[in-house]
């Protein structure tokens, strides 16, 4: 049985579509161009009173990180100057306005280091950065990356054609990171459907916790089984279960969501441009270029927010405390003050960081495993399937969704 079978394509399609009900609530029902109205918005101010859905002027479902908080005051910055800064300052612009533990609470993302700020969230972070530094790419290669995306490729490779985003896109991060808990195929998809039902989720870790707390193997959970961490008062203890749970929680919703439709977007803009295409292909090198492009052209999550820890003036407007700043990184990263021609996919723009994955203490930890994903993934496509394109007879893939874009169907041909 090959891994797209045993992954079910019916369910990962129902998953893994922006426009089905599981990511409707995000916005998923936006198919407009949202960068001429971000456009517009950030040569009229850096900052504006509103959230970023209301100010592109959609009224569909959009709720995400720092929304919907109807009770508190709402602003957006739209300019790279805006949210650099907001981001540098963590302590005005904090990641939660309300103290979280990991190790007790509710089981959710939003008690998680993620939600954590200051030394707090550097002990946490510091237990599983090392598993995430680029020297450490090689690991997640050599145990999963690798194998996943042959096994994908072998799925359909004699067919003549496939549909990438369910086929390819959608299946490498969430193999990738459930199989480095040592979750088998099977329940892989059982994972990403729990993920608004964290307890299912931990009904499922639990006989690998406490397996890995037996007998430790090369994986992550027992990267965490093992990490000491250092208390306030200097005493070093193991990670509790809850505090385990509380990382596989957040690397779950970041690590099988986030880079299924960043690779999905940097694969329709290489389609798009076959010329583009076949520099790659003939060119590895302009690989990593071409993934940078695209991170910085349409990152997959165009917009995250802070919470404003006292009253301050920002780029012109008043904050009031307690109000939530959302940071629309998709915006910055088009903005002409930073990038020339920032609208065009451009490969050969010198590289400069952008906000793809965030900025400031809580840049993506997993976005040197995401890059790695992408590089193998595209360049075994392009290895593997000569002359690929896009299918002249199916509906070309779209750009789709407010705050998870990503793109449609991406039917292609070869041989």
């Amino acid at each position: 049985m090959t891994t797209t079978e045993q992954l079910d394509r019916d369910r990962v399609r129902e998953l893994f579509d922006l426009r089905g009900s599981y990511l409707a609530e995000v916005g998923g029902g936006y198919e407009g161009d949202p960068y001429p109205v971000w456009h517009r918005l950030r040569e009229q101010a850096a900052v504006h009173p509103g959230t970023v859905h209301e100010l592109t002027g959609y009224d569909g479902p959009a709720n995400f990180q720092g929304l919907p908080h109807l009770d508190r005051p709402h602003f957006s910055a739209f300019t790279y100057a805006a949210c650099d800064a907001a981001y540098r300052d963590a302590e005005v612009f904090a990641a939660s306005l309300t103290p979280v533990d990991p190790g007790n609470g509710s089981l959710a993302v939003s008690n998680s280091m993620i939600a954590l700020g200051g030394r707090r969230h550097r002990r946490y972070r510091a237990l599983v950065q090392p598993s995430f530094v680029p020297g450490k790419a090689g690991w997640w290669i050599r145990n999963w990356i690798e194998r996943t995306v042959d096994l994908l490729i072998h799925g359909f490779a004699d067919a003549g054609r496939a549909e990438l985003n369910v086929d390819f896109c959608a299946a490498i991060p969430v193999l990738t990171i459930t199989g480095s808990f040592g979750v088998p195929v099977e329940k892989a998809l059982d994972i990403r459907a729990a993920l608004r039902n964290p307890a299912a989720i931990v009904e499922i870790l639990r006989p690998i916790v406490a397996a890995r707390r037996e007998s430790p193997r090369d994986d992550l959970i027992s990267v965490l089984v093992e990490a000491e961490m250092t208390d306030e008062d200097g005493v070093a203890h193991r990670l509790t279960d809850a505090e385990i749970y509380s990382f596989a929680l957040l690397l779950l919703t970041a690590g099988s969501g986030t880079t299924w439709k960043q690779m999905g977007i940097t694969l329709t803009a290489l389609l798009q441009r076959p010329e583009v295409l076949e520099a790659v292909r003939e060119d590895r090198s302009l690989l990593r270029p071409a993934i940078e492009e695209a991170l910085r052209w349409m990152p997959t999550d165009p917009m995250f927010s802070r919470y404003v820890t006292r009253d301050v003036d920002f780029h012109g407007v008043r904050l009031p405390e307690g109000s939530v700043l959302h940071l629309c990184v998709g915006a910055a990263n088009r903005d002409p003050a930073r990038w020339e021609r920032p609208d065009e996919f451009d490969i050969s723009r010198r590289l400069r960081p952008s906000f793809a994955f965030g900025g400031g203490a809580h840049v993506c930890l997993g976005m040197h495993v995401a890059r790695a994903e992408m590089r193998i993934g595209i360049g075994a496509l392009l290895d593997r399937l000569p002359n690929l394109r896009l299918d002249p007879d199916a509906e070309p893939p779209r750009f789709i969704g407010l705050y998870e874009r990503g793109a449609t169907e991406i039917p292609v041909v070869f041989g």
